[in-house]
């Protein structure tokens, strides 16, 4: 089970091609026609990548990027520019871009270097994520810590996923909230009661302490 690219391009027959092409590649892909667009879907699902357009409406591709980044996203993005200029690549490089294509592109250029990212950013963890004694089969739904099978609902199974893809980076209650309820929490904190069993199941059996709360900004999962 990949993880989605989400396309975010507002000139359609550019999104659709690169879309048709990675697709007819074997990568799932998505598309978000603005960079406010892109912002929600980016909080209410799990992406591997972005491939991201710099002249965007409601919002540019360079301030994206930034707010991303600036909520702890580890996300890799590949920024598109149409402009052919040292000072526009290096603004998307520092604003946290891992890399950029100049338009026009080949498409196959385009897909190489996101294998290639994703490779950098992933390795096997696409399939089978993995931190410290503790894994997670995405395929097959299986959480083991130490070989030991851990049973979790699927509440705790998402928390969880999201935790160890963005490990060792923290996750904010807003990014958990948004993929839990989208955005709707529940009035009661169930958020904190599912962390709680969460712990009872990754940590309470074992010597290492694994999840994290780090007060006023969120959770981790860490070595």
């Amino acid at each position: 089970m990949a993880l989605p690219i989400l396309i975010v391009e507002d000139n359609a027959d550019i999104a659709g091609n690169i879309r048709a092409y990675l697709q007819m590649n074997g990568r799932e892909a998505e598309i978000a026609s603005d960079g406010l667009q892109a912002l929600e879907r980016l909080s209410n699902k799990i992406y591997g990548l972005c491939v991201l357009d710099i002249g965007l409406p409601l919002m540019d591709g360079i301030t994206v990027c930034k707010r991303l980044r600036a909520q702890g996203s580890a996300l890799p993005i590949i920024m598109l520019t149409a402009r052919d200029s040292i000072d526009d690549r290096v603004i998307g490089l520092e604003a946290g871009a891992d890399d950029y294509l100049i338009k026009p592109f080949a498409l196959r250029e385009l897909l190489a270097r996101i294998e290639a990212l994703m490779r950098r950013a992933y390795g096997n963890r696409e399939q089978t994520l993995k931190v410290a004694d503790l894994t997670f089969d995405l395929q097959q739904t299986q959480v083991l810590r130490s070989g030991v099978p851990i049973k979790l609902n699927p509440t705790c199974l998402t928390i969880l996923k999201e935790l160890m893809l963005q490990s060792p980076s923290i996750v904010s209650r807003n990014r958990l909230d948004h993929l839990l309820w989208s955005g709707e929490a529940p009035t009661s904190d169930s958020l904190r009661a599912n962390i709680y069993l969460l712990r009872q199941a990754i940590d309470k059996p074992f010597e290492k302490k694994l999840i994290h709360t780090h007060p006023g900004l969120g959770w981790s999962i860490r070595s």
